[in-house]
């Protein structure tokens, strides 16, 4: 692997000013640590804003501290104020941070923060451009910076992309709201590997994709033309150590050597030794689910009037984004509630909720997190949560129970913890009892296994994992690039081509010779030849060594009237039915439709049911087409139908044949392959090449002789021998054929 480059919003350094002098202190995030060794490692460059304006320094002042970054391997992207104000307190926290976390009732859909967007996204690019060599891999985070992929790949299509998103991407009724969908998703596509926390996640994105831009998706490989995007899901890790590490340490502090948190936390315990402990740590984000939690909490002290003095909630808040309305309005809502529940349930000695609005050094969390007998986690909305992790982490005598959000990422890695819907009061109110009853063997049970599992897959892993995705995409493409026809294979192509004496060309028609077209039945007639393909096929026709085949999947009346006068000859409905060049219409097989009154009403119940989709009917076959249809709905009913099809299809000689968009019902043994072995029997070639763009055509490329030149349109896996991109790639290539002679 060449080197490696990191581009983020923050950089993973903070600016401190100290006797007149700018010092740099490391930042302790996630992020931070998980990529700390990964750009090094790989000699790349950290690209990213050091988090002060620009406007804020003199130019001497802020070339001092691009020089302090600079030594840490860091490039600088200045922002202004206002840059900072409209781009990242503008469009990613009032814009996507809401909308992605399915509060749109706060989102701004202002267009002066979009565009603001646009330009400091194309500022991080093009920083990134002046960093980046020849085969770099460039590895893109999170939701500030969604442009970026495609403003690279637009620049450097040679460069290996990767991104990753650290909050949840929404469902399609939630993206398709945003006035910008169609760019951000467009954004996203630049990069090869695009990674989630959570499958769900990336299903998500990954409808998206497939109903705003209608691209095919194979598992979990996006096709697009000329590329092959990987999307996957890597669930963020911890340092897991480090956090297990300084819980050890702290239980085993004399006292004298503990901090004033810990004194306070051991004087509780010894007011009553049965006290209970919950800890709740979040930032003040309204998608935390904060004043659900305290709602839950009081439900809990009203309906279990014995734990009352016995049980304390101690909430850390970290203040977040204090600027903006809705989170001023959350904040005097968390006060009201605490005062409240402090109120009804307090005593002179004993406050149910221990209050704290504001951050807390390492050291002091880690005394939180060893301390409590229960982590209260309830979000409403969370890409991860790792929180939950770091008290999983902090845990070293295994006990200790983790009540979770169903809504939160980690929820997938933590099957053990007590699972809850936020919003449900007196479920949470429950969970809150059964985790302090839980017996400590079962505590030790369940948390051994969740301690496992993160340790395993810390956030060095999840970093590790990601890179290894990155290559192994990179060797995706060089595979698929080996069977790219380029300028120099097709030169030789095209020598061997002019020296044959007699050729065969098959080619398919939709997909290959001409774009499919997203119609129904009626406006069929627009899918018919245009006049550039007529010159094509009339001046490879003209050359007497040549003899040109179309072979479709489409009826022979329609072929018939599209290449009246034509010299081609044609194959219809995939090789029932022939005509070569000056002849009539054969057929090549003992086809019968005696079958359709059976199967017809199936279909017909398919186009009913789904919107968008109709019935072809041609001499010996049946087709449903679903192109029209919406993509996961159509693509659920092929499936369905094929289910429904396969036990009747089986037992009367038929075979069921999906293209693109279609599933199609025909008689069995006939396919491209039997057919063209037909056309060339008893005839003598010294060149034959085949193109097509769907499975339907590989039995055409397998069928043929193995010095048969064969050729697929569009980046799938295939047993051809060649790829060209695209149906213009396609016609570009027999235009110069046409010329070579």
């Amino acid at each position: 692997m060449k080197k490696l480059h990191i581009v983020s919003n923050r950089l993973p350094f903070s600016i401190v000013s100290e006797d007149d002098k700018f010092l740099l202190k490391p930042s302790v995030g996630g992020l931070a640590t998980g990529m700390k060794s990964v750009y090094k490692d790989f000699e790349g460059r950290w690209i990213g804003w050091p988090g002060i304006a620009t406007d804020s320094y003199t130019v001497d002042q802020f070339k001092e501290i691009e020089g302090l970054l600079d030594k840490e391997g860091c490039d600088t992207v200045p922002l202004t104020a206002d840059e900072v104000h409209t781009f990242y307190e503008g469009f990613c926290n009032r814009t996507i941070w809401p909308l992605f976390h399915y509060f749109n009732q706060y989102v701004d859909y202002s267009p002066e923060f979009w565009e603001s967007y646009v330009e400091v996204n194309q500022k991080f690019a093009d920083k990134t451009l002046e960093v980046v060599e020849d085969g770099d891999f460039v590895w893109v985070h999170d939701y500030q910076l969604m442009l970026v992929p495609g403003m690279l790949k637009a620049k450097r299509p040679d460069i290996t992309i990767g991104f990753f998103l650290h909050i949840p991407f929404p469902s399609y009724e939630v993206f398709r709201i945003l006035p910008w969908r169609n760019e951000l998703l467009g954004g996203l596509l630049g990069a090869d590997l695009i990674g989630f926390h959570t499958y769900d996640y990336e299903r998500h994105f990954l409808s998206s994709v497939r109903r705003l831009f209608g691209y095919e998706i194979s598992f979990n490989q996006i096709h697009i033309d000329e590329r092959i995007i990987l999307a996957d899901a890597f669930p963020m890790g911890i340092d897991y150590d480090k956090f297990h590490d300084s819980a050890i340490k702290t239980i085993s502090r004399p006292m004298q050597e503990k901090s004033t948190l810990h004194k306070e936390l051991e004087k509780y315990f010894l007011v009553s030794p049965d006290r209970k402990l919950i800890l709740s740590i979040d930032r003040l984000d309204y998608s935390k689910g904060i004043p659900n939690r305290l709602r839950a909490f009081e439900k809990f002290l009203e309906k279990f009037p014995e734990y009352r003095t016995k049980v304390t909630l101690v909430m850390l808040a970290v203040p977040s984004r204090n600027s903006v309305p809705q989170y001023q309005r959350l904040k005097r809502e968390v006060d009201e509630l605490v005062g409240r529940i402090n109120g009804l349930y307090g005593t002179v000695n004993y406050a149910p909720v221990w209050y704290f609005y504001r951050s807390m050094p390492f050291e002091n969390l880690v005394e939180l997190y060893s301390m409590s007998d229960v982590a209260l986690l309830t979000p409403v909305r969370d890409g991860m949560n790792l929180v939950a992790k770091e008290y999983v982490a902090s845990r070293t005598n295994q006990t200790g129970v983790m009540i979770i959000s169903e809504m939160t990422g980690v929820v997938k890695e933590m099957g053990e913890a007590i699972v809850i819907n936020p919003n449900h009061e007196s479920q949470v109110a429950d969970a809150i009892k059964q985790a302090l009853e839980m017996p400590i063997d079962e505590q030790r049970a369940r948390m051994s296994v969740i301690q496992k599992r993160l340790k395993r897959y810390d956030v060095f892993k999840w970093a590790e994992q990601f890179v290894s995705s990155l290559k192994r995409i990179a060797q995706i493409q060089t595979d698929f690039l080996a069977k790219k026809i380029t300028t120099k294979l097709s030169k030789k192509l095209l020598d061997d081509f002019s020296k044959a004496k007699s050729r065969a060309i098959f080619l398919d028609y939709d997909g290959t010779l001409t774009h499919f077209k997203k119609v129904t039945r009626e406006a069929e007639p627009s899918a018919a030849p245009d006049d550039p393909l007529h010159e094509i096929l009339n001046a490879l026709t003209s050359d007497e060594r040549n003899e040109v085949v179309l072979i479709s999947g489409r009826d022979k009346e329609t072929l018939s009237k599209w290449f009246d006068g034509s010299n081609v000859s044609l194959i219809s409905e995939h090789g029932v039915w022939m005509r070569e060049r000056g002849n009539d219409w054969q057929m090549l097989t003992n086809a019968t439709n005696s079958w359709m009154p059976m199967v017809r009403p199936i279909l017909d119940s398919f186009v009913v049911r789904t919107p968008g989709t109709y019935l072809e009917e041609k001499n010996y076959s049946l087709v449903w087409h679903y192109e029209k249809a919406e993509a996961e709905l159509g693509e659920l009913r092929a499936k369905e139908l094929k289910d429904e099809l396969t036990t009747m299809v089986a037992n009367h000689n038929l075979e069921i044949m999906e293209g693109n968009k279609v599933v199609e019902v025909k008689t069995g043994g006939i396919n491209k392959g039997v057919a063209a072995n037909r056309y060339l029997l008893n005839k003598q070639f010294d060149y034959i090449m085949a193109m097509g763009d769907d499975w339907t055509d590989e039995y055409l490329f397998k069928e043929l002789p193995p010095e048969a030149v064969t050729i697929k349109v569009g980046i799938k896996h295939t047993n051809a021998a060649y790829k060209l991109e695209t149906v213009d790639a396609v016609r570009n290539f027999l235009r110069v054929m046409s010329e070579n002679h």
